[in-house]
């Protein structure tokens, strides 16, 4: 078993807020955030952190109980954030962390933009045996439709799903899902020194999902198809930068020629259990839509 503090960046986040009660008791964990708040300060160390301010960092790896051994990595929010990621996983071999976890995406490959960058840095300080690590590619969220407002919106206000993937497939994955096998990289006595592929264990299209909202929540639910450039609009509607918004939507361009038709058992094969399908997500979130 590892043992030291674990650190949480981005600790009020999505696949966060699942890890940390995973961890807990066993670990000392501390949340790391903008806001510098926890869940549950009974449980977990608070503290402020902010990838743009430098002077949060010491006092991030310094927050827990015990030195910081494994550090669970989420970069939101910067289009190049190579550089300012190697420069706090410096900081943080200084003081002693050992192993890295970074949430990546499915879509983005060791050495690509963006994420690919650390993916590769981190790999490169695992080959030379100057850290262990593990590189987490989930595909798209299925919280997605729940926590982000021009999804739930939509399906509440409009009964609609908006979408440029055509007939294009995905394996949505639960953030639990993910949250487990985040757990067992942050944790494991072996260094996983390895990526993990993490893939729902059904395909759907969009089609597929607006036929399952309908069916859970008892009124019809439809797929209305947008292009690219009608998405990207939408998602600037909402409030996100416009760069930002073209690369998401570029996205769904991706998935529409196939880019997210995959399967895979690393759900199954690292937490013993099969991946939380769609409906039962949307089954025990219905409440969110109605």
């Amino acid at each position: 078993m590892f043992t030291g503090t674990i650190l949480l960046l981005g600790g009020t986040g999505k696949v966060a807020r699942e890890i940390a009660p995973l961890l807990y008791p066993t670990y000392p964990v501390v949340i790391a955030s903008r806001s510098g708040s926890s869940s549950d300060s009974a449980k977990y160390t608070g503290v402020k952190f902010d990838w743009h301010d430098e002077s949060t960092w010491d006092a991030a790896l310094s927050a827990g109980p015990t030195p910081v051994s494994s550090v669970w990595i989420v970069v939101p929010g910067m289009l190049e954030p190579g550089p300012v990621a190697r420069k706090f996983i410096g900081l943080a071999r200084q003081k002693g962390a050992i192993r890295f976890v970074l949430l990546s995406s499915s879509q983005v490959e060791d050495g690509g933009p963006a994420m690919g960058q650390i993916h590769q840095y981190l790999r490169e300080l695992g080959d030379k045996a100057e850290a262990e690590w593990a590189v987490l590619r989930p595909t798209w969220f299925q919280e997605n439709f729940s926590d982000h407002e021009n999804h739930f919106k939509s399906i509440k206000e409009e009964n609609k799903i908006y979408s440029a993937t055509g007939s294009g497939k995905v394996p949505w994955v639960s953030t639990r899902d993910i949250a487990a096998v985040a757990h067992h990289a942050l944790t494991t006595a072996e260094a996983p020194n390895r990526e993990f592929l993490i893939l729902g264990g059904k395909l759907y299209t969009h089609k597929d999902l607006a036929q399952i909202f309908t069916e859970v929540l008892g009124r019809e639910i439809v797929y209305a198809e947008l292009s690219e450039d009608e998405l990207a609009h939408r998602h600037g509607k909402f409030g996100m930068p416009a760069q930002y918004a073209s690369i998401l939507a570029a996205m769904d361009t991706i998935i529409k020629h196939g880019g997210e038709d995959r399967l895979d058992d690393t759900v199954l094969t690292v937490t013993g259990k099969k991946p939380r399908s769609f409906r039962e997500f949307v089954d025990e979130n219905k409440v969110i839509w109605q």
